[in-house]
């Protein structure tokens, strides 16, 4: 089949309600500084109302990932699930916008709202994020378009997925799809709350299933249950092909089965909010692999759509990421 898209993610289709925050308000409220937490519908009505100066922004990990290889050039498709609301209408607009193909039937007859994440953004750019998954939680493999799919050089898994059933049998039915039209296919991680839960089927998964593995320096620690970077870092080479590994403003690591390179983070003046720095790198990276870019450009990449969106709240860039690029030399 014709490779039509660049890259097809699978993700929890979230829409970002983002406010000013402070560590007193964290402790009040009970949420714990630069975690995610999974809340209900009450405990996400009741924290919407106390949040002051809030802003809606379009974002789930995948979305952002996808948003921002689109704003690179990227063809792009996403798969998530939204309902029929006010949110849902929100989310998916904005993907179209940005040229994402979206094909995913929403959700009818069912009073389950479309998913959303209370971002609380600290003076030091820190996140503390309460998810209502809602909808984005009942995506499953029937809501897979596999001509999509298999017409996708790589399809990209957001690893909150993987911590309900319907979600990993999504991502093993993808994942199937794609290798057997002879694709690629990548996995981020998300959080360290996923890793320490799944840690065991995510490594069986990843053996089976994956080419690319995206993670931070803390789900690496926790993947492989060790404080040493360096070991955890070997034994990932030993588990896949390619691997990128983030370390704030340390930069970046690429992993290959015979190499690493050593990515320096990209310049930023004043960090503002780091929600959706590490999607936006996965942009960077996707875009640059599916032009046959070298690793460290793709990585290069990667660092300069973070350090984008770093500099602003909401987790998606506010401006092309294709002229940042051209701008810098990268493309």
């Amino acid at each position: 089949m014709t490779v039509e898209y660049d890259i097809t993610a699978v993700g929890h289709a979230i829409v970002d309600v983002l406010a000013p925050s402070d560590d007193a308000f964290l402790a009040k409220h009970d949420l714990h500084k630069g975690s995610m937490t999974l809340i209900d519908s009450h405990r996400a009505l009741s924290l919407s109302e106390v949040m002051n100066d809030s802003e809606m922004a379009s974002g789930g990990s995948a979305g952002n990932t996808i948003s921002g290889a689109a704003s690179f050039g990227a063809t792009c498709a996403y798969v998530g699930k939204v309902a029929h609301d006010a949110m849902g209408e929100f989310f998916a607009h904005d993907l179209r916008k940005m040229g994402v193909e979206f094909r995913t039937p929403v959700l009818h007859d069912d009073p389950t709202p479309t998913g959303r994440c209370l971002i609380n953004v600290t003076p030091d750019g820190q996140r503390t994020m309460a998810t209502f998954l809602g909808a984005a939680a009942l995506v499953s493999p029937q809501d897979l378009d596999e001509d999509i799919i298999r017409a996708s050089q790589i399809t990209y898994l957001e690893g909150y997925l993987f911590d309900t059933p319907s979600g990993r049998e999504t991502f093993a039915k993808a994942s199937q799809v794609a290798r057997a039209a002879g694709r690629k296919t990548a996995i981020t991680l998300s959080d360290g709350f996923v890793v320490n839960r799944w840690r065991e089927d995510l490594l069986a998964f990843i053996d089976r299933h994956i080419d690319i593995v995206f993670a931070n320096e803390n789900e690496l620690l926790s993947l492989f249950q060790t404080d040493d970077f360096f070991k955890a870092l070997r034994y990932l080479r030993s588990k896949t092909d390619l691997a990128f590994v983030t370390r704030s403003e340390e930069g970046s690591v690429v992993a290959k089965l015979d190499d690493t390179h050593v990515i320096k983070a990209a310049p930023c003046d004043k960090v503002v909010d780091t929600t959706g720095a590490g999607d936006s790198y996965a942009a960077g990276v996707l875009f640059g692999l599916t032009q046959g870019l070298h690793v460290t450009t793709c990585a290069e990449l990667g660092s300069l759509a973070a350090s984008e969106v770093i500099g602003h709240y909401g987790p998606r860039a506010q401006v092309s990421l294709k002229a940042l690029a051209t701008e810098k030399g990268l493309i």
